[in-house]
């Protein structure tokens, strides 16, 4: 498991392709928290 593994997150972003392990967008809970912590700093 490592770059050449398609099937992790390592090797989605060796490769640049998304999928269950690496999503295109990330999920929305953790992106929320984010954009609230930026307004507030």
């Amino acid at each position: 498991m490592g770059r050449g593994d398609k099937k992790t997150k390592k090797g989605k972003i060796f490769k640049g392709s998304y999928g269950k392990s690496r999503s295109a967008r990330p999920d929305s809970s953790s992106a929320k928290r984010a954009a609230a912590a930026k307004k507030s700093a």
